[in-house]
């Protein structure tokens, strides 16, 4: 998105509007996930503050709506394995429950830094790990 009119321009306007609800809806899942998953309470009898603000019926759909969702997410995750040719893997796809939550800390402290200093760009070195990490002459190391 630095170059939107570029982008616009390779991908057409489908897939140009794909790639921003893919964006938006990514961010707005870990950002609302919090509040999603507050309804883990509800089954062990925890009070949920959702209670006193919505009827019964309503607060009732919205967690049946959040374990559903839950549901799905797992489901997906083991379609795509076993599509993949990967289906020794499904039994992992149960510790994308701990994947979530280290991605909604992300989401947060993204928007955080957005708020706060909107100019910083908190960089990853990548490969520190690798014997030769110095880029070679004819493939540049990229800036982002």
């Amino acid at each position: 998105m630095r170059e939107p009119r570029q982008l616009w321009s390779d991908l057409g306007a489908k897939r140009f509007f794909g790639v921003q609800l893919l964006f938006a809806g990514t961010l707005s899942k870990f950002v609302l996930a919090t509040v999603l998953w507050s309804f883990w309470l509800v089954p062990f009898g925890i009070y949920h503050p959702l209670e006193a603000l919505l009827s019964p019926v309503g607060f009732w759909v919205l967690a049946g709506i959040f374990f559903a969702s839950e549901l799905v997410n797992l489901l997906v995750a083991a379609a795509a394995l076993r599509s993949a040719g990967q289906s020794w893997l499904i039994k992992w796809a149960l510790t994308l429950q701990l994947y979530f939550p280290l991605a909604a800390v992300a989401a947060y402290k993204g928007l955080m830094e957005l708020a706060w200093k909107p100019y910083y760009w908190e960089r990853t070195t990548h490969g520190v790990l690798l014997p030769d990490a110095t880029p070679s002459p004819s493939h540049p190391a990229s800036d982002g």
